[in-house]
């Protein structure tokens, strides 16, 4: 990670050495694209595309990856019936693009229908990394495979108001027990009993320390290392600053029915204000000048990839 790699002479890049290169991209199927509104949306998406191509063709070499391509795989969803492959990213309308899935499978009606409970415990989505070797380099090939970003910050603090400003029964006694032992200097016991209440601050040293007391989690794991950009092609990249437009031209140039649109509602906790980059400005105010630095650093990639400005 590399707020450790800073301590060496090592290019934070260098780890995408040793990667082949993906293949060419294709050009995506407009078929069913009828309307010419969506042209500036397909522009768009075919500048993102180059530009993640050219980054990847950049900083990649011809050597061969060391990692089994079932961990490559592991976050990414399959829905057989439209062909295409999607690349969970917590906190960029997951929530959302999984109850999409189920209802081109076939397994709802209705997107508004599907609770939050059914969307993430039901186990109704099948995932890529439970097929055989075969059916993953089929798929690979084959099927569409599509990704939605955000802006590395925006991602950050959602999941921490998400995760810990909120009742959680896993995130405080997991994470938050943790993060406060170690981090909170003269914690109370109550603290220390439920791991509810904890900072901003508390949180940011927990992500930086290369000897964290509990591992990642992927609500705040680098989108370089839960999908895999430069080793799995993606056909299409969403950014959720543009999420609906996004995904409703996504949406056609699958060929999925008509009356399905993307949709609008906040997954949970809808009274809060959205994190926006006015709410990210109040958090990283917590911050000191340093930590602010190392928690881009620590993003540094993914900023790079998917040309966010830094903040």
């Amino acid at each position: 990670r590399l707020p450790e790699q800073q301590k060496t002479s090592e290019s934070p890049l260098s780890w995408f050495r040793g990667v082949y290169l993906p293949p060419a991209l294709h050009p995506l199927n407009k078929t069913f694209v009828k309307d010419g509104e969506w042209q500036d949306i397909g522009s768009t998406q075919e500048k993102r595309r180059a530009f993640l191509q050219d980054f990847c063709r950049k900083y990649n070499s011809r050597k061969k990856l060391q990692t089994h391509l079932v961990h490559l795989v592991s976050r990414i969803y399959v829905e057989d019936r439209h062909k295409i492959l999607y690349c969970e990213v917590p906190k960029a309308g997951c929530s959302n693009w999984k109850r999409v899935l189920m209802v081109l499978s076939g397994l709802a009606a209705s997107a508004n229908n599907i609770s939050h409970d059914d969307v993430h415990y039901g186990k109704h989505l099948r995932k890529l990394d439970s097929y055989d070797l075969k059916g993953i380099y089929t798929r690979l090939n084959m099927y569409t495979k599509f990704i939605f970003v955000r802006d590395p910050m925006e991602r950050l603090v959602s999941a921490f108001r998400d995760k810990f400003e909120h009742p959680n029964s896993y995130y405080h006694p997991v994470f938050g027990k943790a993060i406060i032992k170690k981090y909170r200097h003269n914690a109370d016991e109550e603290a220390l009993k439920t791991g509810s209440g904890v900072k901003f601050k508390e949180f940011i040293q927990y992500l930086l320390d290369s000897h964290r007391p509990i591992g990642m989690d992927i609500h705040w794991e680098q989108v370089s290392k839960l999908c895999y950009p430069c080793l799995i092609n993606y056909d299409f990249i969403g950014k959720f600053e543009t999420l609906e437009e996004d995904a409703n031209y996504f949406l056609q140039l699958v060929g999925a029915p008509a009356n399905l649109k993307f949709p609008k509602f906040k997954d949970r906790h809808s009274s809060d204000e959205r994190t926006s980059t006015e709410v990210v400005r109040q958090y990283l105010k917590e911050l000191s000048k340093e930590e602010r630095q190392l928690t881009y650093d620590f993003y540094y990639l993914d900023y790079l990839m998917f040309n966010y400005t830094s903040p």
